[in-house]
């Protein structure tokens, strides 16, 4: 299942894993002081850009039960965070995402 995704490379993630792009978040001013990049915290949710075929468990194939488009989220150290074209995504296991947001 390769998908062209967002990030405009064709991406297949294997197994059971995702590939997510972090949802930025808005820049805010506590207080009329900036917040540098190294002080924000890590965004805990994101979209799904690329599904895997999902996990083989007693010789069937169990299917992923999120998709493209999903938004998520998902825990502060979850997954591995890769650049692709310049894009920063997280790769990280279905098991790993802890809620589809509506």
């Amino acid at each position: 299942m390769t998908t062209k995704s967002a990030i405009g490379a064709k991406v297949t993630p294997l197994a059971d894993r995702v590939v997510v792009k972090p949802l930025e978040e808005a820049e805010q001013m506590r207080g009329g002081l900036y917040i540098p990049d190294t002080a924000k915290e890590k965004p805990q949710q994101g979209e799904i850009v690329a599904v895997g075929p999902g996990k083989y468990e007693d010789g069937k194939l169990v299917p992923m039960t999120v998709k493209v488009g999903d938004r998520v989220l998902y825990g502060k150290y979850s997954g591995t965070e890769v650049t692709i074209e310049g894009e920063n995504v997280l790769i990280l296991r279905e098991s790993d995402v802890l809620a589809v947001l509506a």
